[in-house]
């Protein structure tokens, strides 16, 4: 079993996905802490010296990777990772995806509060919220293409949806 959480940053993707994979007594692996653990350095990091293609291109192979391995686990992808190089396309090959379809009111008071999101750096509020506007804009038709859509984000309700499923 593997199950892929897509969505913008901050609307829960590690903190639902670690619930799921309590729950489900499987791994959880977070892509992101992948990336660091693969690179030996912050996101920001790998952002600021190599560059967004870079890290997009390492993004893809870590998720190729866990895609095709035999591990069970749930995933807290990147906010990207479904939208670079066909990564939804392998999310849907190899497993469950659930867009976490989460609203940008709620995204600005959760990221706010995380400043390791290179490409939400920024603490003018109108700047931040039409960049939110924006990414969420363009990455929208990818999203759409999970397997499950939720806009109320709780362990319960996504159980729900995954026994609809089984």
């Amino acid at each position: 079993m593997k199950i892929f959480l897509v969505g913008m940053p901050g609307s829960g993707k590690t903190t639902l996905g670690k619930q799921l994979a309590q729950h489900l007594d499987i791994a959880f692996v977070d892509l992101d802490a992948e990336i660091e653990r693969a690179e030996q350095r912050s996101i920001s990091e790998i952002f600021s010296h190599k560059g967004e293609d870079y890290f997009r291109l390492l993004e893809s192979r870590l998720l190729r990777e866990w895609a095709a391995s035999a591990v069970s686990f749930v995933m807290a992808t990147g906010g990207g990772a479904p939208c670079f190089h066909r990564g939804i396309d392998l999310i849907n090959e190899y497993g469950i995806s659930v867009f976490l379809d989460c609203p940008v009111s709620e995204l600005i008071e959760r990221v706010r509060k995380n400043r390791e999101r290179p490409l939400l750096l920024t603490s003018d509020e109108p700047e931040l919220k039409a960049r939110l506007e924006k990414m969420l804009a363009n990455r929208r038709d990818c999203y759409s293409k999970a397997n499950i859509i939720l806009q109320d984000a709780t362990l319960h309700t996504l159980l729900k949806r995954l026994e609809l499923r089984t």
